[in-house]
């Protein structure tokens, strides 16, 4: 065989070798639909599994966006939420948002979280597993959905409105009643 040749050969082996080796990892997608509070997880493109999730609640809002994990902890505590557990924490934004196990699993499937996306503890173990064999840079979240469409710059707003509404009632109660009659 010639140099040329020899070279050629060598040439061709070696990106086979890296075809094979991207092609070899998994592509994990993570879908979290906000309006039916369900995340579907497929690895490769074959769906693996459907669970319900909790997502932002009113004035609490889950950013809707596709996102990268960036860390990842097995025994997370909140430091904003009074030390709540976040077993198995798969973080994607920078502000604290993380996909995460919840102990209140009674209400999984409704938008009850403070932003985080809780799942049951089993199935946050299994997704953090999945998450960290296959890697994070083979992770993808996209978080879709949510209250009409809105953006999540209005979950501010959704907070103001909350604290108002007590006020509203105390003031107008009265007169809100006579005028539902």
């Amino acid at each position: 065989m010639r140099f040329g040749n020899l070279f050629k050969a060598a040439l061709i082996a070696a990106f086979l070798a890296v075809l094979g080796a991207t092609t070899a990892s998994a592509g994990v997608l993570v879908n979290i639909n906000k309006t039916t509070q369900r995340m579907t997880v497929s690895v490769d493109g074959k769906h693996r599994y459907t669970w319900k999730v909790s997502t932002g609640k009113f004035g609490y809002g889950t950013p809707g966006g596709t996102y990268k994990p960036f860390r990842m902890e097995p025994d997370h505590f909140s430091k904003e939420w009074d030390d709540a557990p976040m077993p198995h924490s798969i973080f994607f934004t920078q502000r604290g948002h993380a996909i995460h196990g919840s102990y209140y699993t009674r209400r999984l499937g409704t938008a009850v979280s403070h932003g985080c996306v809780r799942l049951a503890p089993g199935n946050a173990a299994k997704l953090y597993s999945l998450v960290a064999r296959e890697g994070m840079g083979n992770t993808t979240i996209v978080i879709s959905g949510g209250l009409g469409g809105l953006p999540e710059e209005f979950a501010p707003i959704g907070r103001e409105v909350k604290k108002l509404v007590p006020k509203v009632k105390k003031q107008f109660g009265d007169w809100l009643e006579d005028v539902g009659r």
